[in-house]
This record gives structure tokens, sequence and C-alpha cells, in this order.
């Protein structure tokens, strides 16, 4: 389907829509009548079957265009661009995951360098109204200073994914500048929720329970100093985005950084003790898991927590959704989802 200008006021693109914050995003926009152009390709990273679900429910609405595409496609950016003409950008498209930078440093340079230079390039071009783009918590590398504020210093990443998003930070601040592009950078605190991404460790906790295997808990075994993560519910991701969307810089130059977290880190032994407690709800029968501790792994950091100050000041909000509410949720869904309640139950793959 084509857009003219007749039928919209403003045009919405989210890259990554396909993804689990670009879902959500693109639902929430449709849902309040916005238009969204919605761009992923698709990738394999984990089980595309999610992916399209996710797109099946979007293609619903009329106001949803899909295009499958790579922003790390040069020309396809352009001519995306060209063609439906966006004034709202929001890059959520990215190669996601700190262990598997390890394994695949390539595809975190096409999709978050490269991509990202593309749309870059795109925004200039169209004197867009306002980019935001993913950055992540994991910028903060090793920081032992919490809770972890804006202002401080993260020059030493400790994983080539965290590398990659401080690089969009500085890449966009340098847009800004000398092109005048409103924009905002979003780091994210270890999102969590339905339909959410299968290679985040509480939905492979409980693939592999539910397969019959160990969770494995890179955590030392050491339970007086465990890790602790900012966990952040997807409908609190989506609000902050919503608040900033309608909010863009206005220093000089137009850009700014925001975390985007719970402000209430959590032990990742209680999580897991939640999350066995919320499936065992769904399930209405007990669910332990079998747990294999190790050791932590490279990239990995010991803890996670945002400062929301500068969020609250700029928007007048901050996540609070309580881990035992948000994972209930993903549990209920879960259960759903993949039909354990059935006798001839599939187990997720």
């Amino acid at each position: 389907m084509a857009l003219t200008n007749n039928e919209i006021d403003e045009v919405y693109l989210v890259t990554g829509a396909a993804g689990f914050i670009g879902y959500y995003l693109s639902a929430s926009l449709l849902k309040q009548g916005k238009q969204v152009v919605g761009i992923d390709n698709l990738n394999d990273y984990y089980d595309p079957k999610l992916k399209m679900e996710r797109l099946r429910l979007l293609e619903s609405h009329e106001r949803f265009v899909f295009v499958k595409m790579d922003i790390a496609d040069q020309l396809a950016v352009v001519h995306l661009f060209d063609k439906y003409k966006p004034d709202i950008v929001i890059n959520l498209a990215a190669q996601a995951g700190v262990r598997y930078s390890l394994e695949n440093p390539d595809a975190y340079i096409q999709s978050n360098i490269i991509g990202f230079y593309n749309i870059l390039e795109a925004c200039k071009r169209h004197k867009i109204k306002h980019l935001l783009y993913a950055s992540s918590s994991s910028v903060y590398g090793a920081n032992k200073k919490v809770p972890f504020d804006e202002s401080d210093h993260v020059d030493q990443p400790v994983s080539l994914y965290a590398a990659t998003k401080k690089s969009n930070e500085l890449i966009a601040h340098t847009y800004s500048h000398l092109y005048g592009i409103p924009s905002t950078g979003l780091r994210f605190f270890t999102v969590y929720g339905p339909m959410g991404r299968p290679d985040m460790a509480y939905f492979d906790f409980a693939n592999r329970h539910f397969a019959g295997e160990p969770i494995h808990i890179y955590n030392n075994g050491d339970f007086e100093n465990d890790l602790y993560r900012d966990f952040t519910y997807i409908d609190d991701i989506i609000k902050g985005i919503e608040k900033l969307i309608v909010k863009p810089p206005m220093a000089e130059p137009p850009h700014k950084v925001y975390n985007i977290g719970n402000n209430s880190p959590e032990k990742l032994m209680t999580f897991i003790e939640t999350l066995e407690k919320s499936l065992s709800v769904a399930l209405d029968k007990p669910v332990s898991f079998n747990k294999v501790y190790e050791s932590m792994k490279p990239g990995d950091v010991p803890a996670t927590y945002a400062s929301t100050e500068l969020l609250q000041q700029a928007i007048g909000f901050k996540p609070e959704t309580q881990i035992e509410v948000g994972l209930q949720h993903f549990a209920n869904w879960y259960v759903e989802y993949y039909q354990l309640k059935r006798a001839d139950k599939p187990m997720p793959s």
C-alpha cells in the first residue's frame, strides 16, 4: 500500500517492527490511529515464527505498511525514505545479544554500525522531525557506580554489542550537531514480557524447563554476591518511548540520551524464583527448574541499575511495573501460546 499526503498527517517509520519492542510500539501507535511503516529483515537470530506471529498481528491494521528489508542495504533505505517520506523515525533494528557478539561480530557491524549510518544519512536528507534510536544499558560496561547515570563515562564497553551502541550515540550526536537532526537515544535495561525474545534468559529458562532440560545460571553459584539486573516490563518501555516521541531535544546540538529502566534492580535468583512461581500459577501446578550454576560469561556485567531522574524530569514518567506482575503476564501468555495445558501439548522448540 502506498501512502498519500491526503491520507495522513505524519508517517512513523519503525525499524525492527517484527522485533519485540518494535512490535509493541507499532501496535500501540496503530491503536492511536497513527500511520506506521514497519521494516524488518526477519533474520533467524532466533526462531522467526515468533516474528511472523507479531507481523501477522500488525498486518491486520489497515494503517500499517510492511517492507521486508535490511537497513544495512543503503539503496533500499534511500528508496524507502523517498517513497514513504517518514516524519518520525524510531530505529529499533539491530543485531541484539551480548554473548552472540562473540560468535558473529560481522552481524553487529553490518546492522548496528552500517545500518544505523544509513538511517542517519536518510534522516539528514529528508529533514525528519525526530529520530529515536535504541541504545542499551550495556554501554555502562562494568561501571561500579550505581545507579547508572546518563552523565557517567561510558568509554570502556566490555562487549562488541555495547561498543556498537556507544558508537550509535556518538554518531547520532555528531549528525545532530552538524545537520540539526533532533535525536534521542534510548538506553534500555533488560526488557521482558509476553511475546519477548526467546534468547533472553527468562524465556530461555521456560523453554528449557518444558523441554526437560536444566537451566544454566551464570552467576558462579554465588548467592550472596548474585548478579543484579534492572528488569523493565515492555509496557513501561513503550510508554517511555511514546512520551519521548513528542519531546524532541531543543538544545544545541539537539541530541539527548535517556535511561529507560525500572530503577529497582533485582537479584537474578529472585527473578528466577518469581518466574517459577508465575509459571506455577499459570499452570495451576508446581514448577521448579533444574538449575546448573556456571561462571559468568565474557561480556556479562555484575549489575545493571538505571537512574531515571533525567527521564522523569523530561516526561514525568518512570517505569514502575514490579516483576511479580510482569512475569505473571509473561507466564500466562507463554502457557497459552504453547498450549501447555493440553494433554497433547507441543513442546517449545
